[in-house]
């Protein structure tokens, strides 16, 4: 499954739960909007900044197009700074809508991105780069 789909599928099944069975996620006094605003905007600029760097480097974000290591920009602390973007998001979306289920389906989430998109994408790294790639996963972290 393509990240995006499984993103945006991941939000559309946490406030369809949230619209069934409300799980409140913060209390009545904090001001829910803004803060999950700045934590969804700041999940948003780390997803461009990686895309932005991906591009200038001359690479693709989709691995079916030709590509490259990367270890500029974001990706000199993480392998996957497009991904943690996209935890962001969704937890900036939770917080936003208080939404206790999109943190919730975090989780799945996380198993579908991390088992299903970066366990191929690293196998992949390895056997079109080799030694360079894994000269790159052993300097940087996959998360953080």
């Amino acid at each position: 499954m393509r990240p995006p789909i499984a993103w945006a599928l991941t939000v559309a099944a946490g406030l369809a739960l949230d619209w069934l069975y409300a799980l409140p996620l913060l209390p009545a006094a904090m001001p829910a909007g803004e803060l999950g605003g700045i934590v969804f905007l700041a999940g948003l600029a780390l997803l461009i900044w990686a895309a932005a760097t991906f591009r200038r480097a001359g690479t693709q974000v989709q691995l079916s197009r030709p590509t490259t290591i990367v270890d500029e920009g974001p990706y000199r602390f993480t392998r996957n700074p497009i991904y943690i973007g996209m935890f962001l998001g969704l937890i900036g979306l939770a917080i936003a809508f208080e939404s206790l289920w999109l943190i919730i389906l975090l989780v799945p989430f996380y198993l579908v991105i991390r088992y299903g998109v970066v366990a191929r994408e690293e196998a992949y790294l390895e056997r079109k780069f080799g030694d360079v790639y894994l000269a790159y996963k052993a300097r940087i972290r996959r998360w953080l």
